[in-house]
């Protein structure tokens, strides 16, 4: 019995760690660092950030997708057409941005351009939001059509 769970545990760390290699540290990981330890926010952007960057075939309402980029239809959206466009990178907000994120943010630009052509868009906005604001710790985009 104490070698399945030593098992069970090693194959959980093994996992663990392949699952969350390319993510940003959030306040659950860097517990000495924390000041708002195991905010929503912060879960939701470790999930987003494990979905996004090892399983975005799973993804729901993907309408454009690139190797570095994911665009979703959010399905019930607050005005008539709106889009979420996220870096498959996992970038926290735009104060992490650091030069190598460089690739990611174009292709994001890129993507938005392609739907604002696709769908022949005229009146819309593209906007982020900042840490406070954000209701998902992860860097995205949203293209709303006015």
């Amino acid at each position: 019995m104490v070698f399945v769970g030593l098992i069970s545990m090693c194959v959980g760390i093994l996992m663990g760690g392949y699952l969350f290699s390319r993510s940003q540290p959030r306040s659950l990981l860097s517990i000495n660092h924390c000041q708002n330890c195991l905010t929503p926010k912060d879960l939701l952007g470790l999930i987003a950030s494990v979905g996004i960057q090892k399983t975005p075939g799973l993804m729901p309402f993907v309408v454009f997708e690139t190797d570095k980029t994911i665009a979703i239809k959010l399905p019930l959206p607050h005005k008539r057409i709106h889009y979420v466009i996220i870096p498959k990178k996992d970038i926290k907000n735009v104060g992490e941005i650091s030069e190598a994120d460089t690739p990611y943010l174009t292709d994001a630009f890129f993507v938005a351009r392609q739907m604002i052509e696709q769908q022949k868009l005229s009146r819309y906005e593209i906007y982020t939001n900042g840490p406070g604001l954000q209701t998902v710790t992860y860097l995205h985009f949203h293209l709303v059509v006015k």
